[in-house]
């Protein structure tokens, strides 16, 4: 996601580094290189190469088609008012009677045109404008209806599904109240009931603020022992990964968190601690110093020491040597048993040890280890649609194998798939502009995969022949 001050399509325009194309460690270790990346696009990998739309919005493989199913400002939403702008990351469930219920970040600061309207009972803090909208559409991917589900937030970015079928979205904020005309502090995550509007009145805005403040971007939770996981995108210093680790006794279920952050100490129930990294013994300072394929590191987590970030940014509380940092902690998806986690680029000038377009980890609780799984080295044209991609963000596991990326790097902006083999692949193509791609997710029987472009903002569904991709 985009976050101020550091717009990252402009960064990368002005970074001259030399590509190393995508690797993924996998079943098979593939290392695509410029030579071989050069000529993707015209090869069967994944779906087949892209077809471009003659409404110029989304380029697919043959055999794929889209609807646009909601769009900011146009449509309007079941009490009249205009769809917040900003589409962000998407929390996808089952519909009762058939199609999806699609639960919507909207990444609103400030002076976005559309904002999210403040709604009795679903509104934490009056003088923020950003929240979640909820979309129901049917098998087909046609809207239905929308509705605001939570508002008077800030910057709702990424977030995740619980075991329980809720959504959890984030704020990547660490905005005090009396800034920016904010009456209450921000920085924490919500909770979402896809069940309808009135399931989230007087719910759904409780911040729970036992999982820390701070600019949180994803979380995954872990369904046989509900610890939750959580990136931060940050800098100056760079963020942190975070494992939240529930109370004895504690049972996940609907209104279960909510009913933690409600009761007496819940601000500080359970456990928050932060990633620190080992290889050989040796303590790994940032994540962005593995540079090939396959590294893992053991892994051992460190008390936050106050949550609340009262005086001291949750990050800054820890010396370098005490913890594992990386730039622009992103995208998170709970599969195969583990996190997903996504690091979206480094530069040495930010304080990274080592440069990368992106790096996609594997978090294993079983072994309290990460592994590297995907490196995307640094995209010497992103103007080119050369099979050089940069800058993934949000991402999800496919039903079909593998994975799906939202780019958000600099020019072109795709949906890359990267097969089990370890071969990437262009999905879908942003024919309509260069803004970021965000939030895709399945609808649960696998047929429909929804994803956003961000600006202008539009929530999108995607249909077609799917099945495992082919090299």
């Amino acid at each position: 996601m985009t976050t101020a001050p550091l717009n990252r399509r402009g960064f990368l325009g002005r970074t001259a580094l030399t590509g190393l194309g995508v690797a993924l460690a996998g079943s098979v270790e593939a290392f695509v290189r410029p030579a071989v990346a050069s000529a993707v696009p015209g090869r069967a990998i994944g779906y087949g190469p892209l077809i471009p739309d003659p409404n110029r919005i989304l380029a697919l493989p043959a055999g794929f088609s889209y609807t646009v199913v909601s769009r900011s400002g146009d449509t309007k939403m079941d009490g009249g008012e205009s769809v917040p702008s900003d589409f962000d990351a998407n929390g996808v469930f089952a519909r009762q009677g058939g199609g999806s219920t699609v639960v919507s970040n909207h990444e609103i600061g400030k002076d976005e045109p559309f904002g999210v309207p403040a709604v009795e009972g679903l509104t934490y803090d009056t003088g923020a404008r950003g929240g979640t909208t909820t979309t129901t559409v049917d098998a087909e991917g046609k809207w239905l209806g929308q509705y605001v589900s939570v508002a008077g937030t800030v910057n709702n970015c990424a977030g995740g599904i619980t075991p329980w079928g809720t959504w959890l979205t984030c704020e990547e904020t660490e905005a005090r109240a009396g800034t920016g005309g904010f009456f209450l502090d921000h920085g924490y995550v919500f909770e979402v009931d896809p069940a309808g509007q009135d399931a989230n009145r007087g719910k759904s805005p409780v911040p729970y603020k036992f999982l820390g403040r701070y600019a949180h971007e994803a979380v995954a939770v872990d369904p046989a022992t509900n610890a939750i996981y959580l990136t931060e995108d940050a800098s100056d210093p760079n963020g942190l990964y975070y494992r939240w680790t529930p109370p004895q006794g504690f049972r996940g279920g609907p209104g279960a968190l909510r009913g933690l952050a409600q009761s007496s100490g819940g601000d500080t129930a359970g456990a928050l601690q932060a990633m620190a990294c080992f290889q050989d013994g040796v303590h790994v300072r940032d994540l962005s110093q593995a540079t090939e394929p396959g590294v893992r590191y053991t892994v051992q987590w460190v008390d936050v020491p106050d949550r609340d970030a009262k005086s001291t940014p949750v990050r800054k509380q820890f010396t370098d040597d005490q913890v594992t940092r990386s730039r622009k902690l992103e995208g998170q998806w709970w599969g195969d048993g583990g996190a997903y986690f996504v690091a979206s680029f480094a530069r040495t000038g930010d304080g990274s040890a080592a440069e990368h377009d992106g790096q996609v980890w594997f978090y294993d609780p079983a072994t309290e280890t990460i592994t590297l799984k995907t490196l995307f080295g640094v995209n010497p044209d992103p103007a080119v649609d050369t099979g050089n991609y940069d800058g993934p963000d949000n991402i999800t596991v496919s039903p079909h194998g593998g994975v799906i990326l939202a780019e958000d790097g600099d020019g072109i902006s795709h949906l890359v798939g990267v097969t089990a083999e370890g071969e990437p692949f262009a999905l879908a193509r942003n024919e309509l502009n260069d803004s970021e791609f965000c939030g895709p997710a399945f609808s649960a029987d696998g047929k429909t995969l929804f994803a956003s472009i961000q600006s202008p903002g539009l929530l999108l569904a995607i249909r077609g022949p799917w099945r495992r991709p082919m090299l």
